[in-house]
C-alpha cells in the first residue's frame, strides 16, 4: 500500500504545529542557516519541540540545508547538521552533494537540484537520496518517466508561488542585484515590472509583470500525481502566514483523505491522526495571484499574472463615486463585479495604479457596497478594487481550530469483580488492561452497560476512545471517576509509548555515472562536491557556479513563452523580430528554442 504524503512549510515553530493539526503528513522548516529561504531561519530547539509534536502524531519534520556551500562554510554546515540530526528531524532537504555526504539521516534532493529528467534522478539517486523533490514544470507523462527510472520517493508540488526559471538555475537575481537565489537570498526579480521592446525599438507592453507566473493550484489533481508515481504532494510558502498554511493544508489534507476513501487497498496516509471540526477552507480566500496549474498535462496555458505580481485578491468590482468623508477619510461606493459581493469592516482591498504599481488599504468601515477608508492617492472613481483580505474568513481560522485525535478502539469485557480492556491504538499498538471493581454487581445492568460505554468512548488528551464491543458476563457498579480514570490510565500508558511510524524512504549509494560536463548550472561551489563529481566521471567540472558579467550568459530558462503568452508564437508567425526586456536601464535579450518550446533569458 502506498502512502501519500501532505508536506506543508513552517516559517516557524507556531506555523508548523498549526499545520499538524490541520492535518499535514509533514513540515519542511529551516535552521538558522543555509536555507533556500534566509528570511525563514529557526533555532534548532524549536525545532526539537516541532519534531516532538508532530511525532505525536507520526508525522515528520524535514529540514532545509539547500543552499550552495562555500569550503570556508563546510565545517560549519557539518556541525549544523549534527544538531538538526539530534534534535529528531526525520530527513534533510539538500542541494548540494557535499553536504547530502554529511548526513545520517534521510537526504532529500531539493528542487533546487533542478530534476526534470530521468538521467539527473538517477544520478541523485545513486548518491544517496532518498527522495527527490521534482522540477515544478513538469508533465505527468515526464513523471511517468523519472519514475520508471529510479526507485526512491518521489515529491512534487502541488500549491504556492512558482519560480519561472527551472528551479536552481535562475541566476537573474544575481545578475541585477548581487543577490544569489541558490545562496537563499533571491530578490524576485521574476516579480518585477518590465517593458518588452523589439529590436527596431518598439514598445509591445509597458510596466507589466512579464516574468511574474500565476500561483500553482493542483486540488483536483492529487489522484492524476499518485497514479504517476508523486508519494508527497508539497504546499509551498516558508514565508507564508499561519492563517495561509492552515486554510491551505486543511483544503489539501480533506482531498487526500478523500482520495484514500476512493482506494483504501491502494493508498494511506503517511501520517495517523483524524482531524474533526474546524473552518471550512478556501484557497481562494487567501493569498494568491491566480491559479494554474501549468505544465501538468503538457500544454501551456495564460500563465502570467495579469495586472500585478502581487496577490491581488478576489475582483469585487469598480469605483462609481468617492467622497470626502471628514478626517482624512473617503466613502468609496462600489458597483460589484457579481452576485453575492458582500464587504465586512476590517477587509483588505487591493487595486492597480496608473503606474502599474499595486496599492493596497483596509476598510475601516464597510456597509454593504460601501467602503469608509483613509484617504489613498490613486484611488478613484473607474478603479478596478479587489479584496486581498476577507476579514470574516481570518476571524473563522483564528477561532475554529480543527483538532486532531489518534483513534483507540476498544473491546471491553466485564465481571461482578472487574472490567477488561483490549486497546488498540491506529497504528497497531496494543494494551490489556485489567481494573480490579471492588463494589457491588450492578442493579440495573443495561443502564450500567450504557454508562460504562459512554463513559470510555471519549476523548483523553490527542486520544480519542471508542467502544467497539462489550460482552458483559456480570458488571459490577461503578461511578463515573472510576470509568473515566480507567479511560486515563490507558491514555497514559498509551502517551509513553512512541508511534509505529509507517516507514520512510530510505536512500542507496549506488555508482553515480556522469558523462556530461558539469557547468554553472549545476552549483558547484566547494572541493568536496567536485571530487564526488570527479569521481562519478564528470569530463570536467566548471565550479564556477553563478555567471555576471559574461555576454550572451544564459539568466534563466522555463517553459513560460512571452511570445505563447502574447499570441506571437513563431511556429504559427515566425516575424524575425528580436525581443528584449527592460527595466530600471538594463537590456536583457530575449530567446525562443521552439524545438524544446522553451525561452531563455540572457545577460546583454
Amino acid at each position: 500500500m502506498q502512502a501519500l504524503e501532505l508536506l506543508s512549510p513552517a516559517r516557524n515553530l507556531d506555523i508548523g504545529i498549526a499545520a499538524i493539526d490541520c492535518g499535514a503528513d509533514a513540515v519542511y522548516i529551516a535552521a538558522g542557516e543555509f536555507g533556500a529561504r534566509k528570511d525563514a531561519g529557526n533555532p534548532v530547539e524549536d525545532i526539537r519541540t516541532l519534531c516532538e509534536y508532530a511525532h505525536r502524531f507520526g508525522a515528520r519534520v524535514f529540514v532545509t540545508v539547500n543552499t550552495i556551500v562555500y569550503d570556508d562554510e563546510l565545517e560549519k554546515v557539518r556541525g549544523l547538521v549534527r544538531e538538526i540530526e539530534k534534535a529528531g528531524a526525520d530527513a534533510l532537504i539538500v542541494q548540494d552533494p557535499a553536504v547530502m555526504a554529511m548526513a545520517s539521516i534521510p537526504v532529500h534532493a531539493s528542487t533546487q537540484c533542478s530534476i526534470r529528467e530521468p538521467e539527473r534522478a538517477r544520478f541523485f539517486e545513486s548518491i544517496g537520496c532518498a527522495r527527490l523533490v521534482l522540477e515544478r514544470q513538469l508533465s505527468l507523462s515526464e513523471i511517468r518517466a523519472v519514475r520508471a527510472a529510479t526507485s526512491v520517493e518521489l515529491e512534487a508540488f502541488v500549491h504556492g508561488a512558482l519560480c519561472v526559471s527551472y528551479s536552481g538555475q535562475c541566476y537573474l537575481s544575481q545578475c541585477i542585484t548581487g543577490r544569489s537565489a541558490n545562496r537563499g537570498e533571491c530578490a524576485q526579480a521574476c516579480r518585477s515590472l518590465y517593458d518588452l521592446v523589439d529590436d527596431k525599438g518598439h514598445v509591445l507592453m509597458k510596466n507589466k509583470p512579464l516574468l511574474s507566473l500565476k500561483d500553482l493550484q493542483l486540488l483536483d489533481r492529487l489522484e492524476d500525481l499518485a497514479e504517476a508515481g508523486i508519494m508527497s504532494f508539497k504546499i509551498e510558502g516558508r514565508l507564508k502566514n499561519r492563517s495561509y498554511v492552515a486554510n491551505t493544508v486543511r483544503a489539501y489534507s480533506k482531498a487526500l483523505d478523500e482520495l484514500v476513501a476512493r482506494y483504501p487497498e491502494r493508498y494511506c496516509r503517511a501520517s495517523f491522526g483524524h482531524v474533526t471540526g474546524g473552518f471550512v477552507p478556501d484557497t481562494a480566500k487567501t493569498f494568491n495571484r491566480g491559479f494554474t496549474s501549468l505544465y501538468l498535462d503538457g500544454r501551456r496555458g495564460e500563465w502570467m499574472t495579469a495586472e500585478a505580481a502581487r496577490g491581488m485578491g478576489q475582483p469585487i468590482g469598480t469605483i462609481s463615486s468617492m467622497r470626502p468623508a471628514g478626517n482624512g477619510s473617503v466613502l468609496i461606493r462600489i458597483t460589484p463585479s457579481g452576485p453575492g459581493i458582500s464587504l465586512r469592516s476590517g477587509d483588505g482591498f487591493s487595486f492597480v495604479t496608473g503606474n502599474g504599481q499595486v496599492q493596497g488599504f483596509r476598510g475601516d468601515v464597510c456597509e454593504g457596497l460601501t467602503i469608509r477608508a483613509k484617504r489613498i492617492d490613486g484611488l478613484g472613481p473607474g478603479i478596478r478594487l479587489y479584496r486581498n483580505q476577507d476579514s470574516a474568513f481570518e476571524r473563522e481560522i483564528e477561532a475554529h481550530t480543527p483538532l486532531r485525535t489518534l483513534s483507540v478502539t476498544m473491546d471491553v469485557s466485564t465481571k461482578v469483580d472487574s472490567v477488561t480492556i483490549e486497546a488498540v491504538r491506529e497504528d497497531g499498538e496494543k494494551i490489556v488492561r485489567r481494573f480490579a471493581a471492588e463494589g457491588e454487581a450492578a442493579r440495573d445492568e443495561a443502564r450500567m452497560t450504557e454508562i460504562l460505554r459512554s463513559q470510555l468512548s471519549k476523548k483523553a488528551g490527542i486520544l480519542s476512545f471508542d467502544v467497539r464491543n462489550l460482552l458483559a458476563d456480570g458488571i459490577p457498579h461503578l461511578a463515573a471517576a472510576q470509568i473515566n480514570a480507567m479511560r486515563r490510565a490507558l491514555a497514559e500508558q498509551f502517551e509513553a509509548i512512541p508511534l509505529r511510524s509507517r516507514p520512510l524512504g530510505k536512500g542507496k549509494v549506488g555508482n553515480p555515472d556522469i558523462t556530461a560536463p558539469v557547468t554553472y548550472k549545476d552549483n558547484i561551489a566547494n572541493r568536496v562536491s567536485e571530487e564526488l563529481l570527479r569521481r562519478a566521471g564528470a569530463p570536467s567540472v566548471d565550479s564556477a557556479y553563478e555567471i555576471t558579467g559574461q555576454k550572451g550568459a544564459e539568466l534563466m530558462r522555463t517553459r513560460y513563452c512571452i511570445r505563447h503568452q502574447l499570441g506571437m508564437c513563431l511556429r504559427d508567425n515566425p516575424d524575425g523580430r528580436r525581443l528584449y526586456l527592460l527595466n530600471n536601464g538594463r537590456r536583457l535579450p530575449l530567446h525562443f528554442d521552439c524545438p524544446h518550446c522553451e525561452m531563455t533569458v540572457t545577460e546583454a
